[in-house]
């Protein structure tokens, strides 16, 4: 079972005794636990029939004593524990042994953003079919995410709207869903959303421009990446922001090369590459201008740039702007 399948059956009422939820998408993670207490609780009282659970400093008796009391005016208990990557080892043990036989009357739910999957835990809960990972989304399948997205608040994205959506989040679902969210209120319940709208609504950083910067760095263009910077900057982005995205781009652009070189073509390799597949034809381009001594020196540009972002006096701006003309010699 997938997680968005879990999240479904929970909207229905149905709902396992105990599952494990890891990954870093924290808009996955708590939709799912959002609709497993919902299904647990049902109409019953709050306060009476849920606990909640830090790693640091678990004792793992504790929260199987509470799985096990019974519920009051409720279908189920339910039983959080968040920051499963605190919990003492010893007591992940123990909690693995309360997989083997989970109470029928509750539903226990382990969250953390990373679990060995070799550990006693991760092998119980992946045995019972109970560990659901939330990872981030890749930026080529952000279009037909944000068409789910929208229909969930009752909204039709055309095409354009889709691409304009995917360029300036990137794979942000997070930012997505806040998005879409404005974007609902902006055009009225049931209206269509068009790019029209997004253009007006969607203030964040502009994709287009990251990309035009990664290919100004490619043609050693230092005018046209001051000027791409510039424009980023004066849209109040954070110097490391951007660079993080530059650094995203080029990521991506490296993957496109080991994919080309396996002689796929221009609109599988970009997919794969995870980019989307209506960019092919321009970063395919863009990657023939990038060899692998090229991205070598910017990821080297790159990391010493990060430092001195986060640790210089230098102001951000400058900093960012040095970095560019480095990467243009």
């Amino acid at each position: 079972m997938t997680l968005d399948q879990l999240i479904s059956q929970a909207g229905t009422g149905t709902l396992p005794p105990v599952c494990v939820l890891t990954g870093s998408e924290r808009v996955l993670v708590e939709r799912a636990v959002s609709a497993l207490k919902a299904a647990a609780l049902g109409d019953g009282p709050s306060g009476f029939n849920d606990d909640l659970f830090q790693g640091q400093g678990l004792s793992a008796q504790r929260v199987m004593q509470a799985a096990r009391t019974m519920p009051m005016m409720a279908k189920s208990r339910f039983v959080l524990v968040r920051n499963l990557d605190a919990v003492p080892p010893a007591e992940l043990e123990l909690l693995a042994e309360y997989i083997k036989a989970p109470s029928p009357d509750a539903c226990v739910v382990l969250v953390g953003e990373k679990l060995d999957g070799r550990s006693k835990l991760g092998k119980l809960a992946r045995e019972a079919g109970v560990l659901f990972e939330a990872e981030p989304p890749r930026p080529g399948d952000m279009p037909g995410i944000a068409r789910r997205e929208a229909k969930l608040r009752g909204h039709e994205l055309s095409d354009a709207a889709c691409e304009a959506l995917s360029d300036a989040l990137g794979a942000d679902l997070a930012a997505l869903c806040d998005a879409l969210d404005r974007l609902s209120l902006y055009v009225g319940g049931g209206r269509p959303i068009n790019e029209e709208h997004v253009q007006a609504c969607v203030a964040h950083v502009r994709i287009e421009s990251v990309w035009s910067l990664v290919d100004a760095v490619g043609e050693k263009n230092a005018r046209k990446a001051l000027t791409s910077a510039a424009s980023l900057l004066s849209d109040r982005e954070p110097p490391l922001r951007i660079l993080a995205l530059v650094a995203r781009q080029l990521r991506t652009l490296a993957k496109l090369r080991k994919e080309l070189a396996t002689g796929l073509k221009p609109q599988e390799a970009t997919q794969r590459a995870g980019a989307p597949p209506f960019k092919a034809r321009e970063l395919c381009a863009m990657a023939q201008r990038f060899d692998d001594a090229k991205l070598i020196r910017a990821f080297a540009v790159i990391a010493e740039t990060d430092l001195l972002l986060k640790g210089s006096k230098l102001a951000g701006p400058r900093v960012l702007e040095r970095a560019l003309l480095s990467l243009c010699e």
